[in-house]
Protein backbone atom coordinates (compact mmCIF):
# COMPACT_ATOMS: atom_id res chain seq x y z
CA UNK A 1 0.00 0.00 0.00
CA UNK A 2 2.62 2.69 0.88
CA UNK A 3 4.73 1.46 -2.58
CA UNK A 4 1.37 1.81 -3.96
CA UNK A 5 0.97 5.78 -2.40
CA UNK A 6 4.62 6.74 -3.20
CA UNK A 7 4.52 5.61 -6.46
CA UNK A 8 1.15 8.40 -7.73
CA UNK A 9 2.92 10.86 -6.06
CA UNK A 10 6.19 9.87 -7.37
CA UNK A 11 4.07 10.04 -11.01
CA UNK A 12 1.71 12.58 -10.21
CA UNK A 13 -2.47 12.14 -10.60
CA UNK A 14 -3.07 10.90 -14.23
CA UNK A 15 0.15 10.37 -14.98
CA UNK A 16 1.50 8.76 -17.78
CA UNK A 17 4.50 6.55 -16.56
CA UNK A 18 6.14 4.91 -19.55
CA UNK A 19 5.56 8.67 -21.39
CA UNK A 20 7.33 10.45 -18.49
CA UNK A 21 10.23 7.60 -18.58
CA UNK A 22 10.79 8.47 -21.96
CA UNK A 23 11.10 11.99 -21.38
CA UNK A 24 13.42 12.01 -18.71
CA UNK A 25 15.72 9.58 -20.05
CA UNK A 26 15.84 11.92 -23.25
CA UNK A 27 17.22 15.02 -21.31
CA UNK A 28 21.00 14.55 -21.49
CA UNK A 29 23.54 16.66 -19.93
CA UNK A 30 25.70 16.53 -23.48
CA UNK A 31 22.98 17.94 -25.54
CA UNK A 32 22.19 20.90 -23.57
CA UNK A 33 25.90 21.77 -23.78
CA UNK A 34 25.82 21.21 -27.61
CA UNK A 35 23.58 24.09 -27.51
CA UNK A 36 24.90 26.69 -24.71
CA UNK A 37 27.99 26.99 -26.23
CA UNK A 38 26.26 28.29 -29.20
CA UNK A 39 24.12 30.52 -27.55
CA UNK A 40 26.96 31.81 -24.82
CA UNK A 41 29.33 31.60 -28.14
CA UNK A 42 31.64 35.28 -28.50
CA UNK A 43 29.54 35.34 -31.98
CA UNK A 44 26.18 36.27 -30.25
CA UNK A 45 28.28 38.88 -28.36
CA UNK A 46 26.31 38.38 -25.50
CA UNK A 47 22.90 38.90 -27.04
CA UNK A 48 22.07 42.37 -25.55
CA UNK A 49 18.18 43.51 -25.97
CA UNK A 50 18.27 44.61 -28.57
CA UNK A 51 21.20 43.33 -30.93
CA UNK A 52 22.26 40.99 -33.91
CA UNK A 53 23.51 38.18 -32.02
CA UNK A 54 20.00 38.08 -30.01
CA UNK A 55 18.04 38.06 -33.48
CA UNK A 56 20.13 35.01 -34.31
CA UNK A 57 19.71 33.15 -30.86
CA UNK A 58 15.58 34.02 -31.53
CA UNK A 59 16.19 32.19 -34.80
CA UNK A 60 18.33 29.07 -33.14
CA UNK A 61 15.23 28.99 -30.55
CA UNK A 62 12.65 28.69 -33.64
CA UNK A 63 15.09 26.41 -35.66
CA UNK A 64 15.26 23.71 -32.73
CA UNK A 65 11.63 24.13 -32.48
CA UNK A 66 10.51 23.38 -35.68
CA UNK A 67 12.80 20.76 -35.41
CA UNK A 68 11.36 19.11 -32.81
CA UNK A 69 7.66 19.36 -34.25
CA UNK A 70 6.13 22.13 -31.60
CA UNK A 71 3.82 25.08 -33.20
CA UNK A 72 4.46 28.52 -33.58
CA UNK A 73 2.30 30.89 -30.75
CA UNK A 74 3.62 33.89 -31.03
CA UNK A 75 1.95 37.37 -32.82
CA UNK A 76 -1.47 36.24 -34.81
CA UNK A 77 -1.63 37.50 -38.08
CA UNK A 78 -4.64 38.66 -40.16
CA UNK A 79 -6.14 35.58 -41.04
CA UNK A 80 -5.34 34.62 -37.60
CA UNK A 81 -2.11 31.86 -37.93
CA UNK A 82 0.47 32.20 -35.27
CA UNK A 83 4.13 33.20 -36.11
CA UNK A 84 7.11 32.18 -33.78
CA UNK A 85 7.79 35.44 -32.85
CA UNK A 86 5.46 37.79 -30.29
CA UNK A 87 6.93 41.37 -31.28
CA UNK A 88 7.11 44.32 -29.21
CA UNK A 89 8.12 47.88 -30.01
CA UNK A 90 11.09 49.42 -28.50
CA UNK A 91 11.96 53.52 -29.09
CA UNK A 92 15.21 54.96 -28.06
CA UNK A 93 15.91 58.47 -28.01
CA UNK A 94 20.33 59.11 -27.59
CA UNK A 95 22.53 61.56 -26.92
CA UNK A 96 24.23 63.43 -29.98
CA UNK A 97 27.75 62.97 -28.37
CA UNK A 98 29.67 65.25 -31.04
CA UNK A 99 27.69 68.15 -29.27
CA UNK A 100 26.93 66.91 -25.40
CA UNK A 101 29.24 66.87 -22.77
CA UNK A 102 30.34 67.90 -19.48
CA UNK A 103 32.85 71.28 -19.83
CA UNK A 104 35.17 71.57 -16.22
CA UNK A 105 36.63 75.07 -16.22
CA UNK A 106 39.32 75.61 -14.16
CA UNK A 107 41.90 78.47 -14.01
CA UNK A 108 40.30 80.29 -17.38
CA UNK A 109 40.96 76.72 -18.76
CA UNK A 110 38.06 74.55 -20.10
CA UNK A 111 38.38 70.69 -20.20
CA UNK A 112 35.77 68.40 -21.98
CA UNK A 113 34.36 65.30 -21.18
CA UNK A 114 32.77 63.10 -23.74
CA UNK A 115 30.10 60.89 -22.88
CA UNK A 116 30.67 56.93 -23.33
CA UNK A 117 34.48 57.86 -22.81
CA UNK A 118 35.10 60.12 -19.57
CA UNK A 119 31.45 59.78 -18.10
CA UNK A 120 28.24 57.84 -18.21
CA UNK A 121 25.14 59.48 -16.49
CA UNK A 122 22.00 58.09 -15.16
CA UNK A 123 18.91 60.42 -15.53
CA UNK A 124 16.32 61.46 -18.69
CA UNK A 125 17.86 61.66 -22.29
CA UNK A 126 16.47 65.69 -23.04
CA UNK A 127 18.44 68.70 -24.26
CA UNK A 128 19.43 70.95 -21.12
CA UNK A 129 22.39 73.10 -20.28
CA UNK A 130 23.08 73.16 -16.41
CA UNK A 131 26.05 75.19 -15.03
CA UNK A 132 27.24 75.77 -11.72
CA UNK A 133 30.31 75.21 -8.66
CA UNK A 134 31.03 72.07 -7.50
CA UNK A 135 30.69 71.22 -3.86
CA UNK A 136 31.52 67.98 -2.34
CA UNK A 137 30.03 66.01 -0.26
CA UNK A 138 32.42 63.17 0.90
CA UNK A 139 30.32 59.60 0.35
CA UNK A 140 26.83 61.45 -0.85
CA UNK A 141 24.86 60.18 2.16
CA UNK A 142 22.09 62.41 3.37
CA UNK A 143 24.00 63.55 6.51
CA UNK A 144 27.04 64.96 4.29
CA UNK A 145 25.16 67.24 2.43
CA UNK A 146 23.66 68.94 6.23
CA UNK A 147 24.78 72.35 6.63
CA UNK A 148 25.73 72.64 2.99
CA UNK A 149 23.31 75.41 0.44
CA UNK A 150 23.78 73.02 -2.56
CA UNK A 151 21.48 75.59 -4.72
CA UNK A 152 22.24 76.10 -8.14
CA UNK A 153 25.28 73.92 -7.79
CA UNK A 154 26.70 70.44 -8.22
CA UNK A 155 27.15 67.52 -5.86
CA UNK A 156 30.60 65.92 -5.82
CA UNK A 157 30.48 62.58 -4.45
CA UNK A 158 32.98 59.18 -3.85
CA UNK A 159 31.03 56.30 -4.49
CA UNK A 160 31.32 53.65 -0.85
CA UNK A 161 29.93 50.55 -0.62
CA UNK A 162 28.95 51.79 2.76
CA UNK A 163 26.17 54.18 0.88
CA UNK A 164 23.78 52.33 -1.08
CA UNK A 165 23.00 53.61 -4.83
CA UNK A 166 19.38 54.35 -3.67
CA UNK A 167 20.28 56.21 -0.46
CA UNK A 168 22.71 58.34 -2.37
CA UNK A 169 20.00 59.18 -4.83
CA UNK A 170 17.29 60.04 -2.18
CA UNK A 171 20.23 62.29 -0.62
CA UNK A 172 20.51 64.55 -3.68
CA UNK A 173 16.62 64.41 -4.33
CA UNK A 174 16.40 66.51 -1.13
CA UNK A 175 19.53 68.45 -1.55
CA UNK A 176 18.15 71.11 -4.53
CA UNK A 177 21.55 70.54 -6.06
CA UNK A 178 21.73 70.57 -9.76
CA UNK A 179 23.05 67.30 -10.06
CA UNK A 180 25.51 64.75 -8.70
CA UNK A 181 29.07 63.86 -9.82
CA UNK A 182 30.10 60.43 -8.43
CA UNK A 183 33.70 59.38 -8.50
CA UNK A 184 34.80 55.54 -8.22
CA UNK A 185 34.99 53.62 -5.29
CA UNK A 186 38.83 53.32 -4.77
CA UNK A 187 38.39 50.41 -2.41
CA UNK A 188 35.93 48.76 -5.04
CA UNK A 189 36.95 45.22 -6.51
CA UNK A 190 34.58 46.55 -9.05
CA UNK A 191 36.43 48.00 -12.50
CA UNK A 192 36.49 51.83 -12.64
CA UNK A 193 35.45 51.94 -16.32
CA UNK A 194 32.51 49.09 -15.11
CA UNK A 195 30.28 51.97 -16.60
CA UNK A 196 31.93 51.62 -20.24
CA UNK A 197 29.87 50.62 -23.33
CA UNK A 198 26.84 51.75 -22.01
CA UNK A 199 24.91 53.61 -23.90
CA UNK A 200 23.34 57.01 -22.84
CA UNK A 201 20.07 57.00 -24.60
CA UNK A 202 16.54 56.46 -23.30
CA UNK A 203 14.47 53.34 -24.15
CA UNK A 204 10.54 53.40 -23.69
CA UNK A 205 8.97 50.03 -24.40
CA UNK A 206 5.67 50.49 -26.09
CA UNK A 207 2.81 50.08 -23.90
CA UNK A 208 5.08 50.59 -20.90
CA UNK A 209 5.79 54.38 -20.51
CA UNK A 210 8.97 54.48 -18.12
CA UNK A 211 10.16 51.29 -18.44
CA UNK A 212 13.23 52.13 -20.17
CA UNK A 213 16.07 50.06 -18.40
CA UNK A 214 18.27 53.37 -18.54
CA UNK A 215 15.78 56.18 -18.37
CA UNK A 216 15.82 57.61 -14.45
CA UNK A 217 14.17 60.84 -12.82
CA UNK A 218 15.23 64.23 -11.18
CA UNK A 219 18.49 65.40 -10.89
CA UNK A 220 21.18 64.14 -13.44
CA UNK A 221 23.57 61.70 -11.94
CA UNK A 222 26.73 61.37 -13.56
CA UNK A 223 29.49 58.19 -13.17
CA UNK A 224 33.20 59.63 -14.03
CA UNK A 225 35.84 57.80 -15.18
CA UNK A 226 39.23 57.53 -12.22
CA UNK A 227 40.74 60.16 -14.59
CA UNK A 228 38.02 62.74 -14.92
CA UNK A 229 37.11 62.48 -11.09
CA UNK A 230 41.37 63.45 -10.85
CA UNK A 231 41.05 66.32 -12.97
CA UNK A 232 37.41 67.85 -11.52
CA UNK A 233 38.64 67.00 -7.68
CA UNK A 234 42.40 67.49 -7.13
CA UNK A 235 43.01 67.37 -3.46
CA UNK A 236 40.03 68.56 -2.27
CA UNK A 237 38.38 67.48 0.63
CA UNK A 238 34.75 67.00 1.73
CA UNK A 239 32.85 69.79 2.39
CA UNK A 240 34.74 72.25 -0.45
CA UNK A 241 33.60 74.23 -2.96
CA UNK A 242 35.45 73.30 -5.64
CA UNK A 243 37.60 75.97 -7.44
CA UNK A 244 35.56 74.56 -10.74
CA UNK A 245 32.59 75.19 -13.03
CA UNK A 246 30.85 72.29 -14.25
CA UNK A 247 28.40 72.29 -17.29
CA UNK A 248 26.71 69.83 -18.61
CA UNK A 249 25.04 70.14 -22.27
CA UNK A 250 23.46 67.57 -23.81
CA UNK A 251 21.87 67.53 -27.15
CA UNK A 252 19.47 65.04 -28.27
CA UNK A 253 20.01 63.34 -31.57
CA UNK A 254 17.48 61.18 -33.74
CA UNK A 255 14.85 58.62 -31.93
CA UNK A 256 15.55 54.78 -33.07
CA UNK A 257 12.91 52.39 -33.02
CA UNK A 258 13.88 48.70 -32.87
CA UNK A 259 11.27 45.72 -32.79
CA UNK A 260 11.91 43.31 -30.39
CA UNK A 261 10.97 39.86 -30.01
CA UNK A 262 9.76 36.76 -27.70
CA UNK A 263 9.86 33.50 -28.90
CA UNK A 264 6.62 31.23 -28.65
CA UNK A 265 6.31 27.34 -29.09
CA UNK A 266 3.27 25.82 -28.13
CA UNK A 267 2.62 21.99 -27.41
CA UNK A 268 -1.11 21.28 -28.02
CA UNK A 269 -2.81 19.08 -25.13
CA UNK A 270 -4.90 16.35 -25.91
CA UNK A 271 -7.83 16.53 -23.88
CA UNK A 272 -10.95 18.30 -25.29
CA UNK A 273 -11.70 20.56 -22.37
CA UNK A 274 -8.15 20.86 -20.52
CA UNK A 275 -5.85 21.90 -23.49
CA UNK A 276 -7.77 25.18 -23.31
CA UNK A 277 -5.60 25.44 -20.17
CA UNK A 278 -2.17 26.38 -20.68
CA UNK A 279 0.62 26.16 -18.42
CA UNK A 280 3.48 28.82 -19.53
CA UNK A 281 7.14 28.11 -18.64
CA UNK A 282 9.44 31.09 -19.18
CA UNK A 283 12.80 31.97 -19.48
CA UNK A 284 14.90 35.22 -20.59
CA UNK A 285 17.20 34.48 -23.28
CA UNK A 286 19.09 37.99 -23.44
CA UNK A 287 22.05 39.03 -21.89
CA UNK A 288 23.54 42.30 -20.94
CA UNK A 289 25.79 42.58 -24.39
CA UNK A 290 29.48 44.10 -24.45
CA UNK A 291 30.22 46.35 -21.42
CA UNK A 292 33.81 47.91 -21.25
CA UNK A 293 34.72 46.56 -24.29
CA UNK A 294 34.21 42.81 -23.25
CA UNK A 295 31.69 40.35 -24.61
CA UNK A 296 29.16 38.82 -21.21
CA UNK A 297 28.48 35.65 -22.92
CA UNK A 298 26.10 35.17 -19.91
CA UNK A 299 25.97 31.51 -20.25
CA UNK A 300 24.35 30.69 -16.67
CA UNK A 301 22.73 34.02 -16.56
CA UNK A 302 20.76 33.37 -18.68
CA UNK A 303 21.99 30.74 -21.15
CA UNK A 304 21.39 28.02 -18.77
CA UNK A 305 17.67 28.47 -18.71
CA UNK A 306 17.36 29.08 -22.05
CA UNK A 307 19.10 25.63 -22.95
CA UNK A 308 17.31 24.02 -20.01
CA UNK A 309 13.43 25.17 -22.11
CA UNK A 310 15.18 23.83 -25.15
CA UNK A 311 15.93 20.33 -23.29
CA UNK A 312 12.20 20.88 -21.97
CA UNK A 313 10.70 20.66 -25.33
CA UNK A 314 13.02 17.92 -26.49
CA UNK A 315 11.61 15.80 -23.52
CA UNK A 316 8.13 16.45 -24.64
CA UNK A 317 8.82 15.41 -27.83
CA UNK A 318 9.58 12.01 -26.66
CA UNK A 319 6.55 12.23 -23.82
CA UNK A 320 3.64 13.18 -26.56
CA UNK A 321 0.61 15.34 -25.77
CA UNK A 322 -0.37 15.90 -22.44
CA UNK A 323 -3.54 17.05 -21.22
CA UNK A 324 -3.20 20.32 -21.07
CA UNK A 325 -1.35 22.76 -23.15
CA UNK A 326 1.94 23.61 -22.84
CA UNK A 327 3.59 27.14 -23.91
CA UNK A 328 7.57 27.71 -24.01
CA UNK A 329 8.22 31.20 -23.62
CA UNK A 330 11.82 32.63 -24.32
CA UNK A 331 11.49 36.41 -23.23
CA UNK A 332 13.78 39.24 -24.20
CA UNK A 333 14.67 42.75 -21.99
CA UNK A 334 14.60 40.79 -19.07
CA UNK A 335 17.87 42.66 -17.86
CA UNK A 336 16.79 45.68 -18.93
CA UNK A 337 13.89 45.51 -16.85
CA UNK A 338 11.49 42.61 -17.66
CA UNK A 339 10.31 44.09 -21.31
CA UNK A 340 9.37 41.43 -22.47
CA UNK A 341 7.09 39.53 -20.11
CA UNK A 342 5.31 42.73 -19.46
CA UNK A 343 4.60 42.84 -22.70
CA UNK A 344 3.68 39.34 -23.61
CA UNK A 345 1.47 39.05 -20.16
CA UNK A 346 -0.48 42.77 -20.83
CA UNK A 347 -1.05 40.82 -24.62
CA UNK A 348 -1.27 37.05 -24.49
CA UNK A 349 -0.64 35.65 -28.02
CA UNK A 350 -2.47 32.49 -27.39
CA UNK A 351 -5.29 31.28 -29.02
CA UNK A 352 -8.80 32.58 -28.89
CA UNK A 353 -10.25 29.88 -26.54
CA UNK A 354 -7.06 29.17 -24.79
CA UNK A 355 -5.30 30.60 -21.30
CA UNK A 356 -3.00 30.42 -19.18
CA UNK A 357 -3.26 29.09 -15.73
CA UNK A 358 0.29 29.11 -14.57
CA UNK A 359 3.76 30.35 -15.34
CA UNK A 360 7.32 28.43 -14.22
CA UNK A 361 10.00 30.66 -14.84
CA UNK A 362 13.71 29.46 -14.71
CA UNK A 363 17.07 31.68 -14.82
CA UNK A 364 20.76 30.76 -13.69
CA UNK A 365 20.06 27.04 -12.70
CA UNK A 366 23.96 26.16 -14.29
CA UNK A 367 26.31 26.80 -11.11
CA UNK A 368 26.88 26.64 -7.44
CA UNK A 369 26.58 23.70 -5.22
CA UNK A 370 25.10 20.46 -7.49
CA UNK A 371 22.27 20.08 -4.81
CA UNK A 372 21.57 23.50 -4.46
CA UNK A 373 18.57 25.30 -5.70
CA UNK A 374 16.38 28.14 -4.65
CA UNK A 375 12.51 28.93 -5.12
CA UNK A 376 10.10 31.19 -4.69
CA UNK A 377 6.99 31.71 -3.00
CA UNK A 378 8.05 29.76 -0.16
CA UNK A 379 5.72 28.93 2.39
CA UNK A 380 6.85 32.77 4.37
CA UNK A 381 4.74 33.98 1.14
CA UNK A 382 1.14 34.21 0.81
CA UNK A 383 1.90 33.92 -3.28
CA UNK A 384 2.75 30.17 -2.14
CA UNK A 385 0.99 27.28 -4.17
CA UNK A 386 1.14 24.28 -5.71
CA UNK A 387 3.83 24.86 -8.00
CA UNK A 388 6.35 25.08 -5.48
CA UNK A 389 4.59 22.03 -3.38
CA UNK A 390 5.35 19.91 -6.54
CA UNK A 391 8.99 21.10 -6.57
CA UNK A 392 9.17 20.68 -2.83
CA UNK A 393 8.29 16.61 -3.48
CA UNK A 394 9.77 15.93 -6.76
CA UNK A 395 13.33 18.16 -5.78
CA UNK A 396 14.35 15.03 -3.97
CA UNK A 397 14.43 12.71 -6.76
CA UNK A 398 16.80 14.82 -8.83
CA UNK A 399 19.26 15.47 -6.22
CA UNK A 400 17.71 18.45 -4.72
CA UNK A 401 16.93 17.53 -1.59
CA UNK A 402 15.71 21.26 0.16
CA UNK A 403 14.93 23.62 -1.74
CA UNK A 404 16.38 27.03 -0.36
CA UNK A 405 14.39 30.38 -0.51
CA UNK A 406 14.44 32.72 -3.57
CA UNK A 407 12.23 35.19 -2.38
CA UNK A 408 14.22 37.90 -2.05
CA UNK A 409 13.92 37.55 -6.06
CA UNK A 410 10.34 38.11 -6.17
CA UNK A 411 10.49 40.78 -8.15
CA UNK A 412 13.63 40.21 -10.04
CA UNK A 413 12.28 38.09 -12.89
CA UNK A 414 9.51 37.73 -15.29
CA UNK A 415 7.13 35.42 -13.08
CA UNK A 416 6.15 39.37 -11.25
CA UNK A 417 4.72 40.03 -14.67
CA UNK A 418 2.85 36.85 -14.70
CA UNK A 419 1.83 37.35 -11.33
CA UNK A 420 0.46 41.03 -11.05
CA UNK A 421 -0.55 41.12 -14.95
CA UNK A 422 -2.78 38.00 -15.52
CA UNK A 423 -3.12 37.21 -11.80
CA UNK A 424 -1.72 33.61 -11.70
CA UNK A 425 0.21 30.76 -9.45
CA UNK A 426 3.49 31.50 -10.52
CA UNK A 427 7.10 30.47 -9.23
CA UNK A 428 10.88 30.56 -9.53
CA UNK A 429 13.67 28.12 -9.90
CA UNK A 430 16.95 29.73 -9.28
CA UNK A 431 20.04 28.58 -8.75
CA UNK A 432 21.54 32.08 -7.11
CA UNK A 433 24.41 34.26 -8.16
CA UNK A 434 28.06 33.66 -8.13
CA UNK A 435 31.44 35.74 -9.19
CA UNK A 436 31.08 35.81 -12.43
CA UNK A 437 26.66 37.28 -12.49
CA UNK A 438 26.90 40.03 -14.80
CA UNK A 439 30.48 39.40 -15.38
CA UNK A 440 32.73 38.31 -18.37
CA UNK A 441 33.82 35.17 -17.38
CA UNK A 442 30.42 33.63 -17.08
CA UNK A 443 31.30 31.33 -19.71
CA UNK A 444 29.77 27.76 -21.16
CA UNK A 445 32.81 25.93 -19.46
CA UNK A 446 32.21 26.65 -16.38
CA UNK A 447 28.55 25.17 -16.44
CA UNK A 448 27.41 21.94 -14.53
CA UNK A 449 25.52 20.74 -17.53
CA UNK A 450 24.50 17.44 -15.32
CA UNK A 451 22.75 19.77 -12.81
CA UNK A 452 20.59 22.01 -15.51
CA UNK A 453 19.83 18.27 -16.67
CA UNK A 454 18.35 17.79 -13.44
CA UNK A 455 16.41 20.89 -13.15
CA UNK A 456 15.34 20.50 -16.63
CA UNK A 457 13.93 16.85 -15.49
CA UNK A 458 12.72 18.24 -12.48
CA UNK A 459 10.52 20.46 -14.46
CA UNK A 460 9.48 17.86 -16.57
CA UNK A 461 8.21 16.13 -13.32
CA UNK A 462 6.30 19.07 -12.49
CA UNK A 463 4.60 19.11 -15.72
CA UNK A 464 3.49 15.69 -15.76
CA UNK A 465 2.26 16.27 -12.09
CA UNK A 466 0.25 18.98 -13.59
CA UNK A 467 -2.09 16.59 -15.68
CA UNK A 468 -4.71 15.83 -13.03
CA UNK A 469 -8.48 16.48 -13.46
CA UNK A 470 -7.93 19.50 -11.32
CA UNK A 471 -4.98 21.84 -11.88
CA UNK A 472 -3.84 21.64 -8.07
CA UNK A 473 -2.34 24.90 -7.87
Amino acid sequence: MLTSLLLTFVLGHGSDAPALERALTSVQPAAIRADLFFIASDELEGRDTPSAGQRLAARFIRARLERLGWQPMGEPSADGTHGWFDEYKLTSQGLDAEKSGLELVRGGKTHRLVPGQDYYFFGDVKALELTGAVVHVGAGAKADYEGKDLSGKWAFAVASEKVSWRDRSQALASSGALGLLVAPDPTSEQPADWWKGNAIERSTVEGNEGGGGRRGSGAPQHFLSTAAAAELVGSASAGQTLDVTVTDRRVVGAERVDVLENVCGFWPGSDPVLAKEVIVLSAHYDHVGKQGGEIHNGADDNGSGTCGLLAVAEALKHYGPMRRSVLLMWVSGEEKGLWGSAAWTKKPTLAEGYRAVCNLNIDMIGRNAPDYLLITPTKAMEQYNGLTKLAEGFGPLEGFPKLGSADEYWGRSDHANFSQNLKIPVAFLFSDVHDDYHQPGDDPEKIDYDKVARVVRLVVRMLDGLQGDTLGV
